[in-house]
């Protein structure tokens, strides 16, 4: 065999090699999604919350699993807060910040997801989680007929929230740290996978776009996860909309700047 269809039949079999490889890392990619994007901080049954007198455990029933969920209860609220949380630990780390919403006069509601805290069952479709965040409103929301409703997600939980927001109208949806999509941001990451491979497309911008009552974009400048730029180009997509900016805020540090912390207040007291 001459020389060079030698080095033709060898760079065909590197091409087919390399093709092989590269179909194994999308089948990867594509088996093991709930892994990457999710990242659950599990918590044993016997776990007790102590966040004070006024927060109360309870739970949520979906199809085939149950919802673990804090509760904050004033005496006077003047509404609640639905919060849905970002995409790792449990409940323990996330209701930490239940004294802002003291101070701003509103109850709180958190679930954790799936897998979660002392959640039961494991994450398996956008469909069944955006369906359990649907089943914790209907849950909670009847119970503040009358008195202001407000939908809070941040990060991951801010795509969830654009949707439900969408759906059933709150007087105010508050996204912190929001990402245009997850495969937006998927694409930033890894620019050489195919976007159609992503089974959790979370296209907050396209559920901003339905949402007809007062939006709050709250992200910080500084973020490493998801940049400022996501904020900016969602709020240019909504006419009723406010973005705060948290000067040098990251992506997990936000609690403590007071920036965050002024904006968050500001949005719960805006008529």
């Amino acid at each position: 065999m001459r020389p060079a269809a030698v080095l033709g039949t060898r760079m065909a079999g590197l091409a087919a090699l390399a093709a092989v490889g590269y179909a194994a890392l999308l089948a990867l990619l594509w088996a093991t999604q709930e892994r990457m994007i999710f990242l659950p901080q599990p918590l044993p049954a016997s776990h007790r919350f102590d966040f004070g007198a006024d927060v109360h455990e309870t739970w949520v029933d979906v199809d085939g699993a149950r919802l673990n969920a804090l509760h904050l209860r004033l005496p006077a609220p003047d509404g609640v807060v639905f919060f849905l949380h970002g995409n790792a630990g449990n409940l323990q780390g996330w209701f930490a910040s239940a004294d802002l919403y003291r101070r701003a006069n509103h109850d709180l509601f958190m679930i954790d997801y799936r897998g979660y805290g002392k959640s039961g069952g494991r994450i398996a479709s956008q469909a069944q989680l955006e369906a359990d965040v649907r089943a914790a409103w209907a849950a909670v929301a009847p119970h503040y007929a009358g008195r202001r409703r407000v939908i809070v997600g941040r990060s991951i939980g801010a795509a969830l929230a654009a949707t439900l927001a969408a759906e059933v109208r709150p007087d105010l949806t508050v996204l912190v740290s929001p990402f245009e999509s997850l495969r937006a941001l998927a694409g930033e990451v890894y620019p050489w996978a195919p976007a159609a491979l992503l089974r959790y497309p979370l296209r907050t911008d396209e559920a901003l776009a339905r949402i007809d009552t007062p939006v709050w974009l709250v992200h910080g400048d500084a973020d490493e996860v998801i940049p400022f730029a996501h904020g900016e180009r969602l709020h240019a997509r909504v006419a009723h909309g406010t973005l705060r900016r948290v000067p040098g805020g990251g992506h997990n540090d936000l609690d403590a700047h007071p920036a965050y912390r002024e904006a968050m207040l500001a949005a719960l007291r805006a008529r």
